[in-house]
């Protein structure tokens, strides 16, 4: 970087500067956790030698918290695909079974909102379908945050739950299920992936939003909606007021659904997934949610399962995630 000539490709210089920053990023965190770990056993010899109690259980306190440093840094090193970096659009889809299904499709999104606030990760919602009676029909959220995309594509699949309708009078069992896919926030880099959207094949509706959000969205045209036509691939939002925004909003996840499918054909091509091919449609799940007659949630690729349900709401799925990225590492997921 300090040769004369280095800056006379600035897009080249720009590459190299965010490759050397990332390779710091991995080194000076290694180097972080080698200092830690030196530190922690020097204060161990010197409390046994001393025999001091209290400083042998404040080393054992330290641990236990340079073991989760560790656990996090082992899944950043998993995350080592070119996109992983990237904040994520989150969509969520109820399945068959109407009111049911909209009401789990909704505790759904609560759990990924909770869990972005446990990582410090910022939301904003780009689509929101509410449902007939409760819940939500589908909603698309973009969750901004370093690797938001490679912790959450983990999450793409079906989702079972399993308990006692609050819907049903005769409170009977019921299953329901939602769908989850992760789309990489590629921002307006389709370009530099040579990815081209021609006008010429956009289809561009507008028609009046509907659900939540007052008496003015509902009486101006004002939700969008875009057909690739090469692709059939269609993106839509209604959740801002302007049209022009909605607009913006639904090129947004366009582009991202369109460099996911330039992806799944780039790896289809290499033969890359074949292991990891499962369509997202109702009896594929990937991951049970029991509330009765027990509690447990179990994940069937890693198999994975853990007890406390209620913790699993509240956002705590930083083990399924862990375990999907230390058995697929390398893979991103398919719709």
């Amino acid at each position: 970087m300090s040769a004369p000539e280095f800056w006379n490709n600035n897009e080249t210089a720009q590459q190299v500067i965010s490759e050397s920053n990332e390779m710091k990023r991995w080194v000076n965190g290694w180097s972080a956790l080698s200092g830690t770990l030196a530190d922690l056993f020097e204060l161990l010899e010197l409390a046994l030698m001393e025999e001091e109690e209290d400083t042998i259980k404040e080393v054992e306190s330290d641990a236990a918290q340079f073991e989760e440093q560790v656990k996090s840094f082992e899944m950043d090193i998993m995350l080592n695909d070119e996109d992983d970096h990237r904040d994520a659009i989150l969509t969520i889809h109820s399945g068959a079974g109407g009111t049911e299904s909209q009401d789990w499709a909704e505790m759904l999104m609560r759990m990924y909102l909770r869990w972005s606030e446990r990582h410090g990760f910022q939301t904003e919602y780009l689509d929101f379908q509410s449902g007939e009676e409760a819940g939500i029909k589908s909603v698309i959220i973009d969750i901004k945050g370093l690797n938001a995309y490679g912790y959450l594509k983990a999450e793409v699949g079906v989702h079972r739950l399993i308990r006692i309708s609050p819907f049903d009078a005769n409170r009977r069992r019921h299953t329901s299920f939602a769908s989850i896919f992760v789309y990489p926030d590629i921002g307006e880099d389709l370009n530099e992936r040579q990815i081209e959207i021609d006008d010429k094949d956009l289809k561009i509706d507008t028609y009046r939003a509907s659900g939540a959000g007052g008496q003015h969205v509902n009486k101006t045209d004002s939700a969008v909606r875009i057909t690739h036509l090469p692709t059939n691939i269609v993106a839509q939002c209604q959740n801002e007021r302007s049209q022009h925004k909605n607009k913006t909003t639904a090129m947004k996840i366009l582009r991202s659904r369109l460099y996911q499918k330039y992806r799944e054909d780039q790896e289809e091509e290499k033969n890359k997934l074949e292991s990891q091919k499962k369509k997202i449609e109702w009896g594929s799940q990937i991951r049970s949610y029991v509330f009765q007659p027990y509690t447990m949630v179990k994940d069937h690729r890693t198999r994975v399962d853990i007890g406390n349900i209620q913790a699993v709401m509240d956002g705590d799925i930083d083990r399924f995630i862990h375990a999907y990225l230390k058995e697929f590492s390398g893979h991103s997921p398919k719709k």
